[in-house]
């Protein structure tokens, strides 16, 4: 097939099932968790119809989210601008949590007590929210590297990777876990430099630099709202390939796939069908990359086959490394379509979701 209908005959097909694509599981820290964060057992599967659809009684304007990584543990801060659906209504605000440890609620930046909110292992309750917008900060402590769920912020292979679709989120900090909640994040990490030098989330990088005691930080922003199952992060020992999109306007966008360093050199037909990808959506939709920069991490032990984070899509391996040696043909179509499949996500899914 010629390599041009190769490209138009794979991304016309992006739509397929993404169940083709996840299928490869990864194996995780297999430790206990601590007592205080013990694993709740699933619930029975429920069935969910639209008829039974209700609307938020609060929505999130802005999400602005600090990690701080560690071996042991990760501090998570959150400072959500909170807005009533109904003017001068003060219901209950409900928010979903798995496997968490609360450390401290502020509204409007005074302390609750324990009176002001009622905790659930599954929910945090704030009982008498004020009657307009407000702010909502929470403090979690979480265990990445004790995390086997495979949702949430988890640790593996030394590299912190994120999954938050479809309630992943919940696992990260208290949050309403669900699609129609779309807000616009920020994202500052903190970690040990020599451990995690590369650290990723959504958006465009507006900051890096170093701070005291060998870390340093970034600050992400993502200018469009999302719901948090588009979340990501990723903090490790990655490299990159590296290369640059120009726009039908004329933007310069930066493109960055990252793996482990002895990958690299298996990505450059990954980074072909990205760029490929791109110009695709542009000729036959009109629809140009909103962002700066679009990064692409492949790592071995992702639990998914690939997941269209805004700007930051992550992949399992076997979906993006090929090389002559070892690849076949339809290992080629394979990582075409799925990097297509995914990219098209930024528009139909993320911006339109």
């Amino acid at each position: 097939m010629h390599v041009y209908d190769l490209i138009v005959h794979s991304l016309t097909y992006f739509q397929r099932d993404k169940q083709d694509r996840r299928r490869l599981i990864c194996a995780v820290a297999t430790e206990p968790l601590p007592k205080q964060v013990e694993e709740s057992k699933m619930d029975a599967p429920k069935e969910i119809f639209l008829k039974d659809y209700k609307l938020p009684d609060y929505y999130f304007d802005s999400v602005d989210l600090t990690f701080l990584l560690g071996d042991e543990k990760t501090i998570v801060s959150s400072k959500i601008t909170v807005l009533p659906r109904v003017e001068g209504s003060s219901s209950p605000l409900v928010l979903d949590g798995a496997d968490l440890k609360l450390l401290s609620v502020k509204v409007n930046g005074e302390e609750l007590k324990n009176g002001d909110y009622h905790l659930e292992s599954r929910h945090l309750t704030i009982l008498s929210p004020p009657s307009g917008k407000f702010t909502l900060e929470i403090v979690t402590e979480i265990y990445p590297q004790k995390n086997t769920s495979l949702e949430g912020l988890y640790k593996s292979s030394g590299n912190f990777c994120t999954q938050c679709e479809a309630e992943g989120f919940r696992k990260i900090t208290y949050y309403q876990d669900r699609p129609d909640i779309m807000a616009k994040y920020t994202v500052r990490i903190e970690a040990d430099k020599s451990l995690y030098p590369v650290l990723l989330s959504n958006g465009n990088l507006l900051e890096q630099g170093d701070l005291e005691g060998g870390k340093h930080y970034v600050l992400w922003e993502d200018p469009f709202k999302k719901p948090c199952y588009l979340f990501a992060l990723v903090a490790g020992q990655l490299e990159s390939r590296d290369d640059m999109f120009v726009t039908r306007s004329g933007r310069n966008v930066s493109l960055r796939i990252w793996t482990p360093a002895q990958d690299v050199p298996k990505t450059a037909h990954a980074m072909y069908s990205l760029k490929a990808a791109m110009k695709w959506d542009e000729d036959v939709f009109g629809l140009e990359y909103d962002l700066d920069l679009f990064n692409i991490v492949a790592v071995p032990d992702f639990n998914m086959g690939a997941m269209e984070n805004k700007s930051l899509n992550i992949f399992n391996s076997k979906l993006v490394l090929a090389s002559p040696e070892t690849a076949s043909d339809a290992d080629y179509a394979a990582i075409l379509r799925v990097i297509g499949h995914e990219y098209f996500h930024n528009w139909t899914g993320n911006r339109l979701a």
